[in-house]
């Protein structure tokens, strides 16, 4: 399954194969950090919003594309906030990869990624935005990603001519 997960809307036609979510139309609330995804509700978040339909998508998806502003180096609000939000697809319990702490993951497929980031990015958040990444893969089951760096003016036909090659 192929998601595409955005923090704005794209004036862009999608195929029946892809499944889209513009973040920035959606009720997203914050994550507050009460772990009742992992203790309560094993799974399921207790925050009943836009978020408790994505999260189950993200899970089975095999390809995924985060399309975000980079801001300080990191996701956009909405797209960090949803990312927050996906703790429930993930175990409370962890284990060592390449010698630090991860999350096993709840029944979640193994995803090749790419990543588009947008706007105006300095070298320094480019570098720091892509060490983010490389440690989210970790925690976001990636087997492999991409980081692409673009306009704002330019992502949508970055992002046209990313999706028919969509292959990583």
């Amino acid at each position: 399954m192929k998601l595409i997960l955005s923090d704005k809307n794209l004036d862009i036609q999608f195929n029946d194969e892809i499944t889209f979510f513009d973040l920035s139309s959606l009720k997203i609330e914050n994550c507050t950090g009460c772990y009742n995804c992992w203790v309560k509700t094993p799974g399921k978040c207790v925050i009943r919003d836009d978020a408790v339909k994505i999260y189950p998508e993200i899970a089975k998806s095999n390809k995924l594309m985060y399309v975000s502003k980079v801001k300080y180096g990191s996701y956009d609000t909405i797209m960090k906030t949803m990312l927050e939000r996906a703790l429930p697809i993930q175990q409370a319990f962890i284990h060592l990869i390449d010698g630090e702490c991860h999350h096993y993951q709840r029944d979640v497929a193994m995803k090749n990624a790419i990543i588009i980031a947008y706007g105006n990015i300095t070298t320094g958040e480019k570098r720091i935005f892509e060490q983010l990444v490389n440690r989210n893969s970790y925690n976001m089951n990636f087997s492999r990603y991409k980081v692409i760096f673009t306009s704002e003016e330019k992502l949508e036909k970055c992002i046209e001519g990313v999706v028919p090659k969509w292959r990583i």
